[in-house]
């Protein structure tokens, strides 16, 4: 049987000795990224008055922070203490808590929404699988998923971030594949976008996919 545990182990590791230098690297991205913010202004309208937001796996809070000022009441959750630290470092008003997407404390059908940018390109096909589980648990009838991925590029045999050493590996997904896992979850699909990568440096160059999914009315 695979050990589930050793792979969340390696994401947690890595990213707690990585968080400052990702932080510094990349809290303030979202000003480069206006196609980001855009698909973030239609999640916060999609959700707007119909209860909390979980920025799921959140790493130093850039995307929960963008909520917060569109008027989201949002809270962030992540693996990494390390990130998290980070995370209420950087943002102020805004609850961040450790926690995994596998096993979420929260009460079934009590947010009305779920950001996940990039928390599942760490995760094997059996515990992604599992999370997207996990979201629908949580998400109210008629709550909004917004998942981005890569799916295009070099897989990056990764070794080192900052100039550290990690051992989580990395997937590019193939958008259909994830589409039929959601829909397998209980989710509908509402829109599936992509996009070419922002140019050097302000990203990996790698093609990017935000798929807006909904959990069906009861």
């Amino acid at each position: 049987m695979p050990d589930h545990q050793a792979p969340l182990d390696a994401i947690r590791t890595s990213y707690d000795c990585i968080a400052d230098a990702y932080a510094d690297a990349l809290f303030h991205e979202l000003k480069k990224k206006p196609f980001d913010c855009d698909v973030l202004k239609r999640f916060s309208a999609a959700t707007a008055d119909r209860g909390p937001v979980c920025d799921l796996g959140c790493g130093p809070g850039q995307i929960a922070g963008f909520l917060h000022e569109l008027g989201s009441d949002v809270f962030g959750v992540d693996l990494s203490a390390g990130m998290i630290e980070q995370a209420r470092r950087l943002n102020k008003g805004i609850e961040f808590h450790t926690g995994s997407m596998l096993a979420l404390d929260l009460k079934d059908a009590s947010l009305a929404g779920i950001t996940a940018f990039y928390c599942i390109v760490n995760l094997p096909a059996e515990l992604r699988v599992q999370a997207f589980r996990e979201m629908a648990r949580v998400l109210q009838p008629g709550g909004m998923l917004l998942l981005t991925f890569h799916i295009e590029g070099p897989v990056p045999g990764v070794k080192e971030l900052f100039g550290r050493p990690i051992t989580m590996d990395f997937y590019m997904l193939d958008r259909a594949v994830i589409e039929s896992e959601l829909h397998d979850a209980g989710f509908e699909m509402v829109e599936a976008l992509e996009r070419d990568p922002y140019p050097p440096p302000i990203e990996h160059q790698s093609r990017r996919a935000y798929l807006f999914a909904r959990k069906p009315e009861a």
